[in-house]
């Protein structure tokens, strides 16, 4: 599998103040996965989820409206689920992706292969180790 694997990633672009239009533009385009550390939950998600979750896991990055459904917000997911983090889930829907309308859609990539790719080892524990991370990572972002 190409290190430089093509993903979708969702941009909302925005015509600034100055042209006197408020209209927001939305593109969808092909950006190569970048390389971030597998122990930094932290940069994975900025670099891989932000996009479309927001920089605090709302829902709301500026992506979100160019999607066909709104992008979970990640900060209610232990809220969801009797204020237990659902950690298997998580790990689950970032290895093989989900097809849930609870989700979102079919927008979000399969995080998986994505990672995967990264491997500069060829074996499967630095991608286990990158999901392990953001997954904790995102356990970190629940509400109270």
């Amino acid at each position: 599998m190409p290190k430089h694997i093509s993903v979708f990633v969702m941009a909302a672009l925005f015509l600034p103040a100055v042209f006197g239009n408020a209209q927001r533009v939305h593109s969808i385009k092909r950006v190569p996965v970048t390389q971030t550390s597998p122990v930094s939950g932290k940069e994975m998600y900025a670099a891989y989820c932000a996009a479309c979750h927001g920089t605090e896991g709302k829902g709301n990055g500026p992506a979100a409206q160019a999607l066909k459904a709104h992008p979970t917000n990640l900060t209610m997911l232990a809220r969801s689920n009797g204020n237990k983090f659902p950690q298997d889930h998580v790990v689950s829907v970032l290895r093989f992706g989900t097809e849930l309308p609870a989700h979102g859609s079919r927008d979000m990539p399969v995080w998986g292969p994505i990672l995967r790719s990264l491997n500069r080892s060829n074996t499967t524990s630095e991608e286990q180790q990158r999901i392990s991370n953001l997954t904790r990572y995102l356990s970190t972002m629940q509400m109270q």
